[in-house]
């Protein structure tokens, strides 16, 4: 290859993940496994360099070009909206994007809608979707709480095991969407090194179809 790929990785246990997919699919770097702090990995026999990032500031990384593909959740793609390609959906990180509210909750429609979320696009696009006027109230953290304590009358949020939400007596009275890993690709650098970002998105998604079958 006579062009070095840029990869942002998601820190954490999805990007551990994600990298093993990259490896499974011939796009390994040996010193990203020794035990360092390093942040830049670089395998310059096949031209492929690894970052890892915050997990929310991926899209960001490839949409300003920093990183030419990388590994973002479909929430942060709906939520940001960032001007990237979706190149393939890798099936980790699997979860939905729900409303959920205390159980047993009967919605007043005589006033209107009170939101709790940090997703507020995805909650607003939701609602605007089946023709609800609705109050967002943006929170960053410990979402469950507000409805709890009369904040809002509903949250939107991830839901994964509904394990938070089932001990806090919460319930989810509507799944929103499926949210799952995306590979993402800076558009510019997709024009310029089209032939390898495609070898490498056909490669990742036969090893997503592998861990799916």
């Amino acid at each position: 290859m006579d062009k070095i790929i840029n990869i942002a990785l998601p820190k954490g246990r999805l990007g551990d993940k994600v990298y093993d997919m990259f490896e499974a699919a011939g796009f390994p770097c040996p010193s990203i496994r020794e035990p360092n702090r390093k942040l830049v990995f670089e395998n310059e026999e096949i031209g492929i360099r690894y970052f890892w990032v915050k997990p929310s500031d991926v899209a960001i990384y490839v949409e300003r070009g920093a990183a030419d593909i990388g590994v973002a959740g479909k929430d942060i793609l709906l939520e940001y909206k960032p001007d990237v390609y979706e190149l393939t959906d890798l099936g980790l990180g699997k979860c939905r994007m729900c409303v959920a509210a205390p159980k047993g909750y009967v919605e007043n429609t005589k006033r209107k809608l009170k939101v709790a979320t940090k997703f507020s696009r995805i909650a607003q696009d939701y609602y605007s979707s089946i023709g609800k006027n609705i109050d967002i109230i943006h929170l960053n953290g410990s979402i469950e709480i507000a409805p709890l304590l009369g904040l809002s009358d509903v949250l939107v949020d991830i839901v994964e095991t509904g394990t938070t939400l089932r001990e806090n007596n919460l319930e989810v009275i509507t799944e929103i969407l499926p949210i799952s890993a995306r590979l993402i690709s800076n558009k510019a650098s997709y024009k310029f090194k089209t032939e390898q970002i495609k070898d490498i998105t056909n490669k990742m998604s036969i090893q997503a179809g592998l861990r799916n079958d």
